[in-house]
């Protein structure tokens, strides 16, 4: 695992116990058994809906995507903004609607 995956834990951890798992060729990002991010190539990509993806929209940051049978795949993820590794607070309240995002996708799932 990487230092910078090995970070993530304690950048969210007024969220909780966030834990990684090895998945997609990078790490799952979970809290409470909900993904709301995940890691590629060194890249924090964090969990988006309807709601919460104008934001990252609004700072042109960009979705997850991977290729398949020669066509780019596009998931619900978007990269992190950069000012959540400065601050705390900024890193809880993207965490934080991350979370939402994926309790939202759990619940239409039931």
């Amino acid at each position: 695992m990487s230092e910078f995956a090995e970070y993530l834990p304690e950048l969210f951890e007024s969220m909780g116990q966030v834990r990684l798992r090895r998945m997609f060729g990078g790490h799952g990002v979970f809290l409470d058994g909900l993904m709301f991010g995940l890691v590629a190539d060194d890249v924090l990509y964090l969990k988006t809906d309807d709601v919460n993806r104008p934001d990252y929209e609004q700072l042109d940051l960009a979705p997850f995507s991977y290729v398949k049978a020669g066509r780019a795949i596009k998931m619900s993820y978007y990269e992190a903004p950069a000012l959540i590794y400065d601050d705390a607070e900024e890193a809880a309240i993207w965490a934080a609607r991350a979370f939402e995002a994926a309790r939202r996708g759990e619940n239409r799932k039931c």
